[in-house]
């Protein structure tokens, strides 16, 4: 009796309804299309999130006409020194355009080029950085008493 019993079950999970079936798996994909679907909107809710978040913290570089700068180096970045700095100038701002380029001069060989705004940071001499104002440095500068050796 119980052989009979599995061999009827076994007959039964094997020989099953072709048309049950394939509602099963239509039903089953229909099912991760909608999880597929809800992950993505998920995903770009978050990734909107972070931009806002993000574009927050920015602040904007404003740069004028004969205003000293920093240029970034971009070709020291994949083969850096352990000291070399990534930064040359000073450079002289002589053209801000109206989409973020910038026209520099080189202050020693009188060089002319025009690059984006974004490799740009202020050059700040030593009477400068007395004048100061906080947000602009991003950080605290300390002052050093003149008395201490």
């Amino acid at each position: 009796m119980e052989l009979a019993h599995q061999a009827y079950w076994a007959i039964t999970t094997v020989n099953a309804d072709y048309n049950e079936a394939r509602k099963m798996r239509k039903l089953q994909l229909c099912e991760i299309e909608e999880l597929r679907d809800e992950a993505y909107e998920y995903a770009s809710a978050y990734k909107d999130k972070l931009k806002k978040v993000h574009d927050a913290k920015l602040r904007k570089k404003t740069f004028e006409v004969g205003q000293k700068v920093w240029l970034y180096n971009s070709t020291l970045k994949m083969f850096a020194g352990k000291l070399k700095s990534k930064w040359m100038g000073p450079y002289v701002v002589r053209q801000v355009g109206r989409f973020g380029d910038v026209d520099i001069q080189d202050e020693q060989t009188l060089k002319q080029q025009t690059v984006n705004g974004h490799r740009l940071k202020p050059y700040l001499e030593g009477n400068d950085i007395n004048n100061l104002e906080l947000d602009k440095v991003g950080y605290i500068l300390r002052q050093v008493d003149e008395e201490q050796p």
